[in-house]
C-alpha cells in the first residue's frame, strides 16, 4: 500500500495543476500568462486583445462562447486558464429598488456590493477589503475586523457580477444601467492601493469595462499620505468621509484622525491633483444627533473647506443593531443644510436607500449575513420573491 500523502504535498500538488484566473489581470500580466502555456510571440499580443474583449466587453463566462477563436485554442485555453468570478451566496432587493449581494471567493471571505438605481443613473458601491481596520463609530462595517484585502479580481468581479444581473452587456452598449462606480462598501480603499489601482485601471479601461474616470470615486477615511498618490496613479474622482471639522470629535468618530488630523487632511484635498469647480472634491458628512450636527458644526464646515471646489453630501445615519448613535431630527439637518447651501456649496441630503436589506452607507458587514443553511435559503427564496413582483410590475 502506498503512504498515506502528507497534506502539504496535496497542497503543492493542488497548486501546481491550479488554472489561473484571466480575471483581473493588467494587460502586461495577460500577455505574460499566454507566452507561459505556450502561445507564439507574434500571436500573443492579439489573442490577449481577444481575450480582453470577450472578457470585459462581453462578460464572456467561458472560452466556448469565444466564437472568433479556433476550437484548439478555446481548448488550450479552458486547460490552462478560467474566468473565475465571485459566487453570489444572496442577493437582497429592497424595497426602493436597491440591490445587494453577498460575495465569496473563499471560505470565510465574503463581502457585500451594492446597486442603487436613481433616475438617469445607476451607482454601483463596491468593497475594497473584507472588514475594516478605522473602526469608524458610526460604521457597522467597522466593528468588524479585518480578514484581509480584496484582490484585483475580487474587486473587478463586483463589477462583473453586477453587470450580469442587470443585463448591462456588451460593456459597449448605450443606456447601462450601472453608469457610475463608487468604492464606498467594506473597508478603506487606500489601505489596499496597489489591488485597488490595478482593479480601477481595468474598470476604467475604454477598451474593456469602459468606466469614465470621472464617473468612478474612491472614499477614504484619511489616510493623507495615499491621497496624492491616487490623483496621480488612479486618477478618479475623491470623496472624504469627513464627518467632523472638530478633531476632539472626529478623533472618536473616525479615529484615523489621531494619525492623520484635519489640518493634514484639508491640506490633503486642496493638493488633490485635478480638483477643479469641474471637478470638485465631495465630503460626506453622517448626521449623529447630538454629536455633530449642531448649527455652530454647520458654521464650522463651511469655514473649515473654504477655498476647496466641494459638495458635501449630508447623510442621515443608517441604525444597524448596537449601533451608539441616533440619526439627527429631519428639522435640524434641513437647518444645517441651509446654512451649508448658503455658502455656495451644493449640499444634498443623501436619501437613504436599502436600509429594510442593510444596503445604506455605513451598513455594510459581512458577518451579519453569515446564516444557518436553512435560513440562508430563506432568505434567497425572498429575494426571488421580491425579484418576481418586480419582474411583473408594468415597465
Amino acid at each position: 500500500m502506498a503512504p498515506a500523502m502528507s497534506s502539504s504535498a496535496r497542497d503543492k500538488i493542488s497548486e501546481m495543476t491550479k488554472r489561473t484566473n484571466l480575471v483581473g489581470l493588467a494587460p502586461a500580466e495577460l500577455h505574460a500568462a499566454l507566452l507561459a502555456v505556450g502561445v507564439p510571440d507574434k500571436a500573443a499580443a492579439m489573442r490577449a486583445r481577444q481575450l480582453w474583449n470577450w472578457i470585459y466587453v462581453h462578460g464572456a463566462r467561458d472560452f466556448g462562447a469565444m466564437t472568433n477563436l479556433a476550437k484548439d485554442f478555446r481548448a488550450k485555453m479552458a486547460e490552462s486558464f478560467v474566468l473565475e468570478r465571485p459566487q453570489v451566496v444572496t442577493e437582497q432587493i429592497s424595497n426602493d429598488g436597491t440591490r445587494k449581494w453577498l460575495l465569496r471567493t473563499d471560505p470565510g471571505i465574503e463581502f457585500e456590493t451594492v446597486f442603487i438605481p436613481e433616475p438617469g443613473r445607476g451607482t454601483l458601491c463596491i468593497s475594497s477589503q473584507v472588514g475594516c481596520t478605522l473602526n469608524c463609530r458610526f460604521c457597522h462595517t467597522g466593528t468588524q475586523k479585518l480578514v484581509r484585502n480584496l484582490t484585483p479580481s475580487e474587486i473587478v468581479g463586483q463589477v462583473v457580477i453586477a453587470r450580469e444581473a442587470l443585463g448591462d452587456w456588451p460593456s459597449t452598449k448605450e443606456n447601462r444601467r450601472i453608469t457610475n462606480v463608487v468604492l464606498m462598501g467594506m473597508g478603506e480603499p487606500l489601505y489596499n492601493f496597489d489591488n485597488v489601482r490595478q482593479a480601477m485601471a481595468l474598470v476604467s479601461d475604454g477598451d474593456g469595462l469602459a468606466f469614465s474616470k470621472r464617473r468612478i470615486t474612491l472614499s477614504t477615511a484619511g489616510v493623507v499620505p495615499m491621497i496624492a498618490r491616487a490623483g496621480h496613479e488612479i486618477g478618479c474622482s475623491l470623496a472624504i468621509s469627513l464627518h467632523s471639522v472638530r478633531d476632539e470629535v472626529r478623533d472618536v468618530i473616525v479615529p484615523i484622525n489621531r494619525k492623520y488630523p484635519l489640518r493634514e487632511l484639508l491640506a490633503a484635498c486642496r493638493a488633490y491633483p485635478g480638483v477643479s469647480n469641474a471637478r470638485r472634491i465631495t465630503f460626506e458628512y453622517v448626521m449623529l444627533k447630538g454629536v455633530n450636527d449642531s448649527l455652530a458644526d454647520a458654521r464650522e464646515l463651511v469655514r473649515a473647506i473654504r477655498g476647496i471646489p466641494a459638495k458635501i453630501n449630508l447623510i442621515p445615519f443608517n441604525p444597524w443593531p448596537g449601533a451608539p448613535y441616533e440619526c439627527s431630527d429631519w428639522e435640524q439637518i434641513e437647518k444645517f443644510a441651509e446654512i451649508v447651501n448658503r455658502a455656495g456649496y451644493a449640499s444634498p441630503v443623501r436619501t437613504p436607500r436599502g436600509r429594510d436589506i442593510m444596503a445604506a452607507c455605513g451598513q455594510l458587514k459581512s458577518e451579519s449575513v453569515k446564516l444557518r443553511a436553512s435560513e440562508r435559503a430563506a432568505a434567497e427564496t425572498l429575494a426571488q420573491m421580491r425579484s418576481d413582483e418586480l419582474a411583473r410590475l408594468p415597465s
